[in-house]
């Protein structure tokens, strides 16, 4: 009998999705409710990729995992930055160092990065700048040279002390100048924006700062950039209109509500444009990285 295409996809996961009992290695608690946890998990750290995201079990009070994007990995670890939204996160917020926790991954297509167009455009909101955060550390540690530029933003407090940037950046003001220390220890170009008035963040949205940029820049250098996102909907349809008017390449991380992950519920379904017509494709194994032109915002 002939295999349906979900059968076929089920058989190229196989031997790529792993279940591990994690060893909590750290947790670090920051403003809004807000934690970046390292988990030892060797096997989902040597096969994870920017885009990859986990699927962890919180408690063991509660059967149903919970989806999170993978920020950093070493070795043998991973870490994970997420917020607090409901009870199952509430309960793994309360973990201490040295608790198991099980581990689901790495899961989904990541983000494919051409190396005809160094000069990447990192943009991530909220819970959607730990894959940013993946793609800059991927990128420092490749031999090619790559040229990123981060722009992160948040409504709450942002997840890490803010820091002044040493490393200028055309089209961008001297009064924004905030950044992550993480990524200003890389070397890679990062600025801040929010609507709360944080110290050196610009007061607007993600896409204001981007376009502002890219505005710089003449058709030799937009030639080398593409565009990479993570976020809220509303900011990644925003993203993909600005990529559109500048005629880039732009790639998306979709944020949705999973049950199973791996595919089988198909609970996070999406439409997404391709060659043959529309069609419902799930954000966990099919995506959760898109092309942005295919989404149907």
């Amino acid at each position: 009998m002939a295999l349906n295409a979900v059968q076929k996809k089920a058989q190229q996961n196989r031997n790529t999705i792993f279940v591990e009992d994690g060893e909590i290695l750290s947790v670090s608690e920051f403003a809004g409710d807000q934690f970046i946890m390292r988990i030892r998990a060797p096997k989902c750290a040597a096969a994870a990729e920017p885009g990859s995201f986990v699927h962890i079990t919180c408690d063991t009070s509660l059967p149903m995992r919970r989806p999170l994007s993978i920020m950093r990995v070493g070795d043998d670890w991973i870490e994970i930055l997420y917020k607090i939204v409901g009870q199952g996160l509430r309960l793994l917020s309360q973990k201490t160092v040295g608790t198991a926790v099980s581990v689901l991954g790495p899961i989904g297509q990541p983000f494919r990065i051409s190396q005809e167009r160094p000069n990447t455009l990192l943009i991530g909101g909220g819970v959607g700048i730990p894959p940013m955060i993946f793609i800059a550390d991927w990128l420092r540690r490749d031999a090619r040279k790559w040229q990123p530029f981060a722009i992160l933003g948040s409504e709450i407090p942002f997840p890490f002390d803010l820091q002044q940037s040493s490393i200028a950046i055309n089209g961008i003001d001297d009064d924004v100048s905030s950044t992550m220390p993480l990524l200003e220890s890389w070397g890679t170009p990062t600025r801040l924006t929010s609507l709360q008035g944080y110290e050196g963040c610009h007061k607007g949205y993600v896409t204001d700062l981007a376009d502002r940029w890219l505005s710089t820049l003449g058709a030799d250098e937009l030639a080398k950039v593409e565009v990479f996102a993570c976020g809220p909907t509303p900011m990644l349809k925003a993203v993909a209109e600005l990529a559109t008017r500048y005629g880039l390449p732009c790639q998306v991380s979709l944020e949705e509500f999973m049950a199973c992950a791996v595919g089988g519920c198909a609970g996070c379904a999406v439409e997404i444009n391709t060659p043959e017509g529309a069609a419902m494709k799930r954000v966990c194994v099919d995506g959760p990285v898109f092309d942005a032109a295919t989404v149907a915002w």
